[in-house]
């Protein structure tokens, strides 16, 4: 491989880290205030794209280092790739703007600490206003840019392959 394809490909393994961490703590931040408020119900969406952050996250660090094998991994970036944009189609799909009934009635509930104010029944849009609309809007945009990332990381190595051959280290 060329030393501009492994130095990219570090890069864009960064990134991938970088993006999944994001995710995964903004994430984890809700969870934790689902806990608080002892409510149950979390949405199987958010826990698939937890797990999907989690294990980008391994994946990343193991194939940060340009050594061959992170070269024949291509297949792994592929389908990383998909996961990733599958979490993002599946929270996208919640809502399109923070003023749904999806994020009043459950994200920016919580995310606002509202059930310490008032039942749910009896929280309006006012009340919520756009209370986690930041965050949430941060955890889209860093499974695009993640699933963009593994993308790139998966057509650089599937080329340099073909260009430099398997065996040129």
């Amino acid at each position: 491989m060329g030393t501009g394809s492994k130095v990219l490909s570090v890069i864009l393994r960064l990134s991938e880290l970088c993006s999944s961490v994001i995710v995964v703590a903004l994430l984890s931040r809700f969870f934790y205030l689902l806990h608080l408020a002892q409510d149950g119900s979390v949405e199987g969406r958010l826990i698939y794209t937890q797990v999907i952050s989690c294990l980008e996250i391994i994946f990343s660090i193991v194939l940060i280092p340009p050594a061959t094998y992170s070269f024949y991994a291509w297949p792994i970036d592929a389908i990383f790739f998909i996961c990733s944009i599958v979490a993002f189609g599946l929270l996208a799909n919640f809502n399109s703007s923070c003023s749904s009934y999806w994020y009043r009635n459950y994200w920016g509930y919580y995310w606002g600490r509202f059930w310490t104010v008032a039942p749910r029944v009896t929280i309006t849009f006012d009340t919520i206003d756009h209370a986690g609309c930041g965050a949430w809007r941060a955890i889209l945009a860093f499974l695009f840019i993640g699933a963009m990332a593994w993308l790139l990381s998966a057509i650089l190595v599937s080329l340099a392959l073909k260009h430099f051959g398997p065996w040129s280290y």
